[in-house]
């Protein structure tokens, strides 16, 4: 399960900006996640409940913004919306995708003291 590792770099984050920024407490997290990034919301969730207790980031809430994965068919020349990797184009059945969106993660927001 590396939803783990991801939550303890998550930590890091946060306690690197809290230094650079002047915060000493995090009371809630948006999380950014695409469809594509391979990460299971809720071991994530999870994982980072167990990580938090102790640090700056005790009892802070994780919110998850689900992005949708969008794809450049290279068949038709059409941006389409796709759900996993390998996905066929929609629109023509072609598999000459190219992945525009939907395999990031990303910290968007914090709510600090």
């Amino acid at each position: 399960m590396h939803e783990m590792s991801v939550a303890e770099g998550i930590i890091q984050v946060l306690e690197d900006q809290a230094v650079s920024q002047n915060f000493s407490r995090v009371k809630k997290v948006w999380l950014e996640i695409g469809p594509l990034a391979s990460i299971d919301s809720d071991a994530l969730r999870f994982c980072f409940d167990a990580v938090i207790r102790g640090t700056l980031a005790d009892n802070a809430s994780l919110e998850i913004i689900g992005l949708p994965g969008l794809a450049w068919c290279l068949g038709c020349g059409q941006s389409v919306a796709i759900q996993q990797r390998y996905d066929a184009c929609p629109e023509c059945g072609s598999y000459h995708l190219q992945v525009t969106q939907g395999d990031e993660m990303r910290i968007k927001e914090l709510e600090v003291e």
